[in-house]
């Protein structure tokens, strides 16, 4: 028996109604019975495309304020039964059930009204659970049916409706696995939310991370190995020019962006990274001066490094940083001027830091598990110091506090040399703490 499967019939249920029209024009192009409900109904038939009422299917209306619409066994049946099975057949006829071939989901938006400080009742209603069961039914059959879990496989879907509707099981499938991951991506974001699971109530128990972005890196740390990124980086960074990150890059940017929020509030400040740690940092006036003091820190080590500021790139600067060969520069943004130089050099990553603040917790991998802790964002109040060898200094106090911000980002064991706001030397991951 063959595994092509034609699109005969299709239930679409979706939140955002964005995105619909070209795939309602395609499914009416090819004839084919489309269900729906509630608000997605009247979408549709504003498109100009006849819709077939679930509630005529089902003979139950809508209830509950719209909790209870597609519930239902003749909606499920439809889904769910196999096509090459008798005894499924036979209860299809029995039971007048509707073959459903194709099923469209586009979820509440619980994740956004979370991130957006909806009420816990605004939030609560965004909890889906009609589409779940929709995807998960749609999905566990593949085998016959195609479900399409998001809006972001719309695409997919288009690429289907215009070679006639036939999908093959191996393009079933891989939809299914999108399914499952939409899925369960959904589920492990309210259990998040409803469970007070952070470090700080001491009760986390379980690990549940779903991170559904994916970019493929060049490779990893070295060529022969491979790699992957897993997070919405655009939020914390937006790539303005350049080459993609390595996974390098990746290492030595997240240390850059973690060192330069001690100095969020300072004077213009500049850091230079290399390899994780700074080789290069300075608090001047002007963020063409902390540029430079920066880089006489240690100019060798600088080429090829990455450089980071706690103000916008002018020309000035720009000027100076254009005579250093470095992967990456990052601000919170870059005069027109400014990134007309910088981006003179085509693979020169220029990244500008958004508005935004870190994860409160840092994950790592550790034999076979994960280590996990709460990211280190104490900083020692210096009004509480006492000077025990010499007349107290002002200037000695700011020094001090400039580089416990430098040791604190610095791998152990570590000494950092610090005079002036300029960074002069630093001891880094050192065995030994009295060689350091």
């Amino acid at each position: 028996m063959t595994d092509i499967r034609h699109i005969k019939s299709a239930l679409i249920s979706v939140f955002h109604k964005d995105g619909l029209e070209p795939i309602v024009a395609e499914l009416q192009r090819l004839g084919v019975t489309i269900y729906s409900t509630g608000g997605t109904q009247k979408a549709i038939e504003a498109m100009g495309a006849s819709v077939v009422p679930v509630e005529s299917v089902t003979d139950y209306p809508s209830i509950l304020g719209g909790r209870v619409k597609t519930l239902h066994p003749k909606v499920f049946g439809g889904i769910l039964n196999r096509r090459d099975h008798e005894g499924d057949q036979a209860q299809m006829v029995e039971y007048e059930l509707p073959n459903i071939d194709l099923v469209v989901v586009d979820l509440y938006p619980f994740e956004s009204t979370v991130a957006g400080g909806g009420s816990e009742t605004e939030i609560v209603e965004k909890i889906d659970i009609g589409g779940i069961a929709l995807i998960r039914g749609a999905a566990k059959n593949y085998n016959d049916v195609v479900i399409i879990p998001s809006m972001d496989d719309y695409g997919t879907l288009l690429e289907v409706l215009k070679r006639d509707g036939t999908t093959t099981l191996d393009e079933r499938k891989t939809l299914a696995a999108r399914g499952f991951r939409v899925s369960s991506h959904y589920d492990t974001m309210i259990h998040a939310h409803l469970s007070d699971t952070s470090l700080e109530s001491g009760k986390v128990d379980t690990l549940n991370l779903s991170v559904p972005e994916a970019r493929a890196l060049r490779y990893g740390e070295n060529p022969h190995q491979l790699g992957q990124y897993f997070g919405d980086l655009d939020g914390l960074l937006k790539p303005l020019h350049g080459k993609a990150l390595s996974y390098n890059n990746l290492l030595d940017v997240d240390a850059a962006v973690q060192l330069m929020e001690e100095f969020q509030n300072d004077s213009p400040t500049f850091a230079i990274l290399k390899h994780n740690n700074a080789c290069g940092c300075a608090t001047r006036p002007t963020l063409a001066e902390a540029y430079a003091d920066a880089l006489a820190g240690d100019p060798t080590s600088a080429f090829g490094g990455v450089l980071i500021a706690n103000r916008p790139i002018d020309l000035n600067t720009a000027n100076l940083i254009h005579v250093l060969f470095c992967e990456v520069v990052i601000a919170p943004g870059f005069d027109k001027d400014a990134f007309a130089v910088l981006s003179q050099k085509k693979n020169r990553i220029l990244l500008e830091r958004q508005p935004g603040a870190l994860p409160k917790a840092t994950v790592r991998s550790a034999l076979n598990g994960y280590l996990i802790q709460e990211r280190d964002n104490d900083m020692e109040a210096i009004d509480t110091w006492t000077c025990t060898t010499e007349a107290d200094r002002p200037e000695s106090t700011a020094d001090l506090l400039f580089a416990l911000k430098l040791v604190k980002h610095t791998k152990s064991n570590t000494v950092v040399f610090a005079k002036n706001g300029q960074l002069l030397a630093s001891g880094t991951g050192q065995t030994s703490r009295v060689d350091a």
